[in-house]
């Protein structure tokens, strides 16, 4: 970190912490602070819209570079630089204003603000609930520069409680629009992993009970198509497309299924004690409506697919044994 001469030691450099708990799981708070199409939904002023303009690279040394309009027109730009992403705990970034090309800038209405925030932003667990820790300080800040964000404290509370407000708001949508299953499969984090990513596994469980597949098309990872037939037990067969977003060994699966109903798959693995492992797996459909509609049958669907995914993983063991 390079130091800044004009700082000076005789300035409160209390940091800027302000927590909120929501309710929803953290791997759906996670997606929320990472995905670009979800920040878009809540991450702005009120009065205030995203614009379409933009550019999300989640990883340490990446941006989140992100425009916002007002409706009398103006626009304001800010950016995140990553130092830390760490699933689905923390997110630690430098916050800055920003121009439309990705450079610094100051503070459109306080040119005394620093010119650089460090943000840290922690998830914790809470049962089915997330609390949400944002700690903010400025840094390479001059003694005015300080005296302006501890001066600005209360208007950021103001500003983040009304960005959490909107934040409740998207994921009490986003839970309407979803179908969950979960369970906990007596298995390494790793092997039931690989059941979702070696072709020859996924097609021994994948789908209800009596359906079964043929891979015409499998490339896991990010902008990789899933193409397959799905044969059902009366000889129907159900073509299936679908095109990976996101791929973290071995923690998280994420695809868009484009053909037919579209819905988004996120499956999330937890490992958890013993050497077993937490499976969520959500879709996320387009309306309120979409997802009713499919809600019970694709519940007990999914039950059976997990009941599948279960022998496919005892049979493997047996195997190995």
């Amino acid at each position: 970190m390079t130091h800044n001469p004009d700082a000076t030691n005789t300035v409160d450099t209390t940091p800027f912490v302000l927590t909120r708990t929501v309710n929803a799981p953290r791997d759906l708070v996670w997606r929320a602070f990472t995905e670009r199409e979800c920040l878009a939904q809540w991450l702005s002023p009120t009065g205030m819209t995203v614009l379409p303009e933009g550019r999300l690279e989640l990883r340490p040394g990446g941006l989140y570079h992100y425009g916002l309009r007002a409706a009398n027109g103006f626009e304001l730009w800010a950016k995140w630089t990553f130092r830390e992403v760490t699933a689905p705990e923390r997110l630690v970034y430098v916050l800055s204003f920003s121009d439309p090309q990705g450079g610094n800038t100051r503070h459109p209405m306080a040119l005394d603000w620093p010119m650089e925030m460090l943000s840290t932003i922690t998830l914790t667990e809470q049962g089915d609930k997330t609390l949400i820790t944002l700690q903010s300080q400025a840094i390479n800040a001059t003694a005015s520069e300080q005296s302006a964000f501890n001066d600005g404290k209360p208007g950021m509370t103001q500003g983040w409680s009304g960005t959490f407000d909107q934040l409740d708001v998207y994921l009490a949508d986003l839970e309407r629009r979803s179908i969950v299953i979960e369970r906990v499969l007596d298995f390494p984090r790793e092997q039931v992993f690989s059941a979702w990513t070696q072709p020859e596994l996924l097609a021994s469980w994948w789908g209800p009970k009596g359906f079964t597949n043929t891979f015409e098309e499998f490339d896991p990872q990010p902008g990789g198509h899933w193409r397959f037939t799905m044969h059902g037990p009366d000889g129907s067969d159900y073509p299936n497309h679908s095109i990976f977003s996101d791929i973290v060994p071995p923690q998280r699966i994420v695809f868009d299924h484009v053909s037919g109903h579209h819905f988004k798959v996120d499956a999330v693995f937890t490992a958890q004690a013993e050497g077993k492992t937490r499976l969520t797996w959500r879709m996320h459909f387009d309306s309120v409506e979409e997802c009713a509609k499919v809600r019970a049958f694709v519940t007990n669907a999914n039950e059976e697919n997990m009941d599948k995914l279960q022998r496919c993983l005892e049979a493997l063991g047996a195997n190995r044994a």
